[in-house]
């Protein structure tokens, strides 16, 4: 069989991390979902249940995508890689809460609810670049 070289090598990488990176986000963003729903139905604020949910999320999306999405040759997610996380996490987190509570002060807690995906996967495809190029390198 004739070897595929380079360009389709690349190719693969990106479609093979673009498949991990959106499985994961999936479950990343069913768990930050449900955590805010839960927390802001209990009666706590949509700022803090988004962040709770955010944080719940985060903590599996790094460990997923640091040891399978983006591992190279068998490594495992570090410090310097959790730093640069952070980072982007705190970033996202910011956009995507101050964006909710906009959206629920128009909308109500039920409009932010709706939104909460629309906004998220509006950060993801900024995530997926900033982690392949910059966080897990």
């Amino acid at each position: 069989m004739e070897d595929p070289g380079p360009a389709a090598s690349v190719t693969m990488s990106w479609l093979r991390q673009g498949r991990y990176f959106v499985a994961i986000g999936v479950l990343q963003w069913l768990l930050d979902w449900a955590v805010m729903v839960s927390l802001s139905h209990a009666g706590l604020g949509l700022p803090f249940a988004n962040v709770a949910g955010r944080v719940s999320g985060a903590l599996l999306g790094f460990w997923l995508n640091g040891s399978i999405t983006f591992a190279r040759d068998g490594s495992r997610p570090n410090g310097r890689h959790f730093a640069r996380y952070l980072i982007l996490w705190l970033a996202n987190a910011a956009l995507s809460t101050l964006s909710l509570v906009a959206i629920g002060n128009v909308f109500g807690l039920h409009g932010a609810w709706l939104a909460k995906p629309a906004v998220d996967g509006m950060l993801a495809l900024s995530s997926f670049l900033a982690s392949r190029y910059w966080v897990y390198r």
